[in-house]
């Protein structure tokens, strides 16, 4: 009898606490890599065992017989693996065309590095040190870059693609030998020489020396041509690379692009519990249709983190996107994530995206279609301190960032201490639900940019034209302000030289949202535009003037002011659930599209149902 109760007790503990509860918020977890104890893959090829130390002679066909990675990649054909031991490969430039898989042997960790170790310093005897060095990457900016506008703030040097670390750990980039100091270095690219400001005796001093890691080529390769599928990239750390770790090849598109024409060179690529960071560009430039990244981190980066490109039906889950830019490069427009030029349907879901204060978090640019942005933990984006500019909220930093581009979904999100928590810019469609935003404005806008005399060309082109920029909805949002957040909640922006242009308004629907303050002399919690006043733009302090003026908008809305009652389980935990004492406001049942999307009823207000 014992021993049945127990196997019930056991039952009901794995129902409860270990089956998966599917709710519209972020999961918590976990993010990032989670360590495997991998088994062989079961493949229709041949398996090829590669070292550190392994021999170029040695055929790799057995644990005890390893090859060389360099050999190792020169053999596989379709269906193929790579099967790395443990350790470090300083190697790069790893090209393959075939659908092939690549992981660690059992629960070792292989980590792929770009640098090479300097250990050859002369020392000056002024406080610095030099080597000889031949592996550089000297650089420019992309030509688009304005130079009139933003090389006082980003000296041309930093463009270069050369990285330095001492025992691991990064140093910045100087303009010459009298700037460098322990945290520094500058390059003579004429005589070759590196300076450093730290003493290198009994450190790791390593100099970048390969510009990627691997690159999934389109072209022929080994006497084989592609065959069209990208590669299972699983438990690998790739690190300390010029230019960027990994390259699936494909087609950008120039102009206005259908979704049959792009993104079906590779298919299929998969990263998995992978790590890449300390790259001086990106990451990875990544294109291909059903791509997935999952359960990886991308960290250190420069300019972007994972840059993907004219690709359809991808999936980004359970990933952490942190510390990009890490140079302060302005006038690039960085992000941690980058989802570029003409993709469709996207999926970001249950992502940790997080402290970036010099960078977007994740940005759909240009042309992009029904984009799904879900359950995301999105902290720490740019920075709440600085007023905002009314005129034009730009320059921004914005943790879910829509361009240019139509429909998206962004629901059950949480966002705090971001710059603008979310920015829908020149789109339409984008339906927001269920996400609370804590010290973070949303912020939805319009302005007169076309593809007549734009700066990028024919971008603005791809996207919703100069008077298609509407049909938003924001329905079931939490947003809250601390007393010293000196910001608007819900920023609706459009110009005053378009308003006798284009005077509907940019929201579909909006309500059952609650604002709430908790200071007894909070700052305007809404600015709206278009509205017929002095500027085309109303600072409102409670959404039921917005019902005032437009009876269509915000009946079943509420702002509370100078709010100490119950709200939160405990803001210093990080637990956003709802405290059951709180109901304030109705809210509104999601359309079936969105409760399938976020992966709940979502009968309630912000992200998170009530707590018990």
């Amino acid at each position: 009898m014992k021993l049945i109760i127990r196997s019930l007790v056991c039952i009901i503990y794995s129902f409860l606490v270990l089956s998966p509860v599917i709710l519209a918020q972020p999961s918590g977890g976990p993010y990032g890599p989670v360590q495997q104890d991998y088994e062989l893959p079961k493949i229709t090829g041949s398996i090829y065992y590669a070292s550190p130390d392994g021999k170029t002679d040695a055929n790799g066909k057995t644990v005890n017989n390893p090859t060389t990675i360099e050999e190792a990649f020169s053999k596989v054909k379709n269906g193929d693996a790579i099967i790395l031991r443990g350790g470090i490969y300083r190697t790069g430039n790893l090209i393959l065309n075939q659908g092939i898989t690549i992981q660690p042997f059992g629960d070792e960790k292989p980590v792929l590095k770009g640098t090479r170790v300097a250990a050859d310093w002369k020392n000056q005897g002024n406080g610095l040190w030099t080597t000889h060095w031949d592996y550089l990457f000297p650089s420019k900016p992309d030509d688009w870059w304005q130079r009139n506008r933003e090389g006082k703030k980003t000296p041309l040097y930093k463009f270069n693609n050369d990285m330095v670390f001492a025992n691991g750990k990064f140093l910045q980039a100087k303009g010459w030998e009298g700037e460098v100091d322990e945290n520094s270095y500058y390059i003579d690219y004429d005589k070759k020489l590196v300076y450093i400001g730290v003493n290198p005796k009994d450190k790791l001093i390593e100099i970048t020396a390969y510009n990627s890691a691997l690159i999934r080529t389109t072209k022929d390769l080994n006497g084989s041509k592609s065959d069209g599928k990208g590669p299972v990239i699983k438990g690998i750390t790739f690190a300390q690379y010029a230019y960027r770790a990994l390259e699936i090849e494909g087609k950008d598109p120039e102009g206005l692009s259908p979704e049959a024409e792009h993104g079906k060179e590779v298919t299929g690529t998969i990263l998995e519990n992978c790590e890449i960071s300390f790259c001086s560009r990106v990451a990875g430039y990544l294109r291909g249709d059903k791509m997935t990244i999952k359960n990886c981190k991308v960290s250190d980066t420069s300019t972007e983190g994972i840059y993907i490109i004219g690709s359809s039906d991808v999936l980004l889950e359970k990933n952490i996107f942190t510390r990009n830019n890490i140079e302060e490069i302005t006038g690039y427009y960085p992000a941690a994530v980058k989802i570029f030029n003409q993709c469709y349907r996207v999926t970001c879901n249950d992502n940790l995206i997080i402290n970036l204060p010099a960078s977007n978090g994740i940005w759909y640019d240009v042309g992009n279609v029904d984009g799904v942005f879900t359950n995301n933990w999105v902290e720490n984006v740019g920075s709440i301190c600085e007023t905002p500019n009314y005129d034009q909220p730009w320059p921004s930093q914005n943790g879910f960032f829509f361009e240019i581009s139509k429909g998206a979904v962004c629901a059950g999100n949480l966002f705090i201490n971001c710059d603008h928590g979310v920015w829908a810019l020149n789109s339409c469609n984008v339906k927001f639900y269920n996400n609370t935003f804590i010290n973070s404005m949303a912020v939805i806008a319009r302005n007169g940019r076309s593809a007549a005399g734009d700066h990028f060309g024919w971008h603005p082109s791809t996207g919703p034209d100069v008077n298609e920029r509407n049909g938003h909805v924001f329905v079931n949002n939490l947003l809250y302000a601390e007393g010293n957040f000196n910001r608007p909640l819900l920023f609706l922006q459009q110009p005053d030289s378009m308003c006798d242009k284009i005077s509907g308004q940019q929201l579909k629907q909006i309500d059952n949202n609650v604002y709430i303050n908790n200071s007894d002399k909070p700052s305007s919690i809404i600015v709206w535009s278009p509205a017929e006043v002095t500027n085309c733009r109303q600072f409102l302090n409670n959404p039921a003037e917005i019902n005032k003026i437009y009876k269509e908008f915000s009946a079943n809305s509420k702002a509370l002011f100078n709010y100490t009652a119950p709200l939160f389980k405990s803001t210093l935990l990080h637990n956003f659930k709802l405290l059951a004492d709180f109901a304030e406001v109705a809210a509104s049942e999601p359309p079936a599209e969105i409760k399938k999307l976020a992966g709940s009823t979502m009968h309630y207000i912000g992200a998170y149902p009530v707590g018990n």
